[in-house]
């Protein structure tokens, strides 16, 4: 459906998102805008495969302030999936500054040749490179102030995947890996057109299995063994959203998330930073856009604080009032007036 209603082939796009030129001209070029950070490639460092690079990064005065490892390609032995974390935590009390790593899983090129990315992959970069950016920043005394609530962890990397549309970033690193040539703007409009499609799929069967994680947690100490099925059925009927066209994304024996997975009675989080984060991009474009001024504010007032201070209480010093659903409704075209035809 999606193919000849915005006519979207990756084959075509594909030539235009070189993971180099992304990577410098994309995702360190936002950095270098919003909070003034310059990066330096190290092949002096030791690293664990040789795919691995590493990346000096250097604060808005020229000091050194982190290390960033890049791990982007699959192999056998590799887990799947794409993720952050870090070698070294930043500590005021052990005085140490992060080395903190990204983990994806794109396809490596033949020699010689670039490594082209789909579009999801370019998100992907950015958004991991979102959570690396929480973690280089962090200013804690104790390490244990680095871990943020579950509901509100995603809220930087998902922030982070806005400023790959962002046209003076876009314009930036969408360039033919052969000519140069920068992405027609037909492509490009359809990119942008593409965020829409199938939202209302999407975020019915995100809620349907989050409410069913709810409901699971919500059985009192004591409550008797429950049938999976007719548990799972009264769950999405009390909650109106048992649509047979649209099931849970999780069904409950293979809901890994909610059982070992860290989420339990969280799962929800994921849409909760969502709303947290298309409100705060809202807050950007509102006060001028992608300005170091802007960067400087959001670095301070929540990219820096880890745990320091109750999330909601950060979130609202930062954006002057509570997150507002809206701007998440206006990029699904959920709303009014974002309906498309």
């Amino acid at each position: 459906m999606r193919q000849p209603e915005y006519n979207l082939d990756e084959d075509q796009l594909k030539p235009y998102l070189s993971l180099d030129r992304v990577l410098q001209d994309g995702v360190f070029f936002a950095a270098n805008r919003l909070y003034g950070l310059t990066f330096k490639e190290r092949k002096d460092l030791p690293v664990y495969h040789p795919d691995v690079r590493v990346f000096e990064v250097f604060d808005q005065d020229g000091k050194s302030m982190a290390l960033f490892y890049a791990d982007f390609f699959k192999r056998d032995n590799k887990g799947g999936g794409a993720w952050m974390d870090s070698f070294v935590d930043p500590s005021g009390l052990n005085g140490t500054r992060p080395v903190v790593y990204n983990v994806t899983n794109f396809t490596k090129p033949a020699p010689g040749m670039p490594a082209l990315l789909t579009c999801d992959d370019v998100t992907t970069m950015f958004h991991e490179f979102g959570h690396a950016l929480h973690g280089i920043f962090a200013q804690v005394q104790y390490p244990t102030l680095l871990n943020t609530p579950r509901d509100f962890v995603e809220f930087p990397s998902q922030c982070n995947e806005h400023w790959s549309l962002e046209p003076a970033v876009l314009a930036h690193y969408v360039r033919h890996y052969q000519t140069g040539a920068m992405m027609p703007e037909e492509l490009v409009d359809r990119i942008k057109k593409t965020r829409t499609f199938n939202q209302g799929f999407a975020t019915t069967e995100y809620l349907a299995a989050a409410l069913l994680d709810l409901a699971r947690h919500s059985l009192p100490k004591g409550t008797p063994e429950q049938n999976v099925d007719s548990f799972e059925d009264q769950a999405l009927v009390s909650h109106q959203v048992n649509l047979p066209e649209v099931p849970p994304r999780y069904r409950t024996p293979y809901f890994a998330h909610i059982w070992g997975g860290g989420y339990s009675a969280s799962y929800y989080a994921y849409l909760w930073s969502e709303v947290l984060d298309h409100d705060a991009y809202a807050w950007f474009a509102e006060h001028g856009g992608m300005t170091r001024q802007n960067g400087q504010r959001y670095r301070d007032m929540i990219l820096a604080r880890g745990s320091t201070a109750d999330a909601g209480a950060l979130y609202r010093a930062f954006r002057g009032r509570d997150p507002s659903i809206q701007p998440l409704l206006r990029a699904r075209g959920l709303d009014e007036s974002g309906i498309q035809n």
